[in-house]
């Protein structure tokens, strides 16, 4: 039952956390002059509106079953209608920030407030809240689309160069799994750790 209870939590955290990632997105897109995010009903912490079958329930169910050391998931996009961006550009290099950010702040918050209590019952789940975050915060910045960091990164490119760029994005996923499968617990997650450390002052 203890246990059961642990990963009822991480999992809440973790819906949480991908939730105010997609929301961010949405409200960088209203500052920004597009209300598609808003008219669609996205603009809200309600889970219901942001399940995404596979990046939502099945993925993280089959990261418990396979007991993996770390939950992942993602919610359902936002949707954003670039020609209601007064700058399109760097409107969407804006809005692509806003999602790793959200998730930097969230560990600042849930590490200070872990600073500030102690240890104890809780200590486990907002360490596990700073985790997920920064891993949510580097791996969304990773410059591959359809991740968030290819929009940052198309902020600074010249039209030819985006349109070359672009040309990737048929294989994204392909290319993000395989970055995952080769550099995930050498460098992202060392990254994370070292995040973790400076923020708790804990070696997770």
């Amino acid at each position: 039952m203890q246990k059961l209870t642990y990963i009822v939590i991480q999992l809440a955290i973790l819906f949480f956390s991908i939730i105010v990632h997609e929301v961010s997105h949405g409200y960088a897109a209203l500052r920004s002059g597009d209300p598609t995010a808003k008219y669609s009903g996205r603009l809200t912490l309600n889970p219901l509106r942001h399940i995404d079958p596979f990046g939502t329930v099945v993925l993280p169910i089959l990261l418990i079953l396979m007991r993996s050391p770390f939950l992942i998931g993602w919610a359902k996009p936002v949707p954003i209608n670039p020609y209601y961006l007064r700058n399109p550009k760097k409107d969407m290099a804006k809005i692509g920030a806003a999602g790793p950010l959200s998730n930097l702040g969230l560990a600042i918050i849930f590490a200070i407030i872990y600073r500030i209590t102690g240890m104890g019952f809780i200590s486990f789940f907002l360490l596990y809240a700073v985790f997920i975050n920064l891993l949510l915060f580097l791996f969304n910045l990773v410059p591959v689309p359809p991740l968030d960091g290819s929009r940052i990164v198309a902020g600074f490119l010249t039209h030819d160069a985006y349109e070359k760029y672009m040309r990737i994005e048929p294989y994204g996923f392909i290319i993000v799994f395989a970055l995952l499968f080769l550099l995930f617990n050498s460098v992202l997650i060392p990254a994370v750790r070292l995040m973790c450390r400076l923020l708790t002052g804990v070696v997770i």
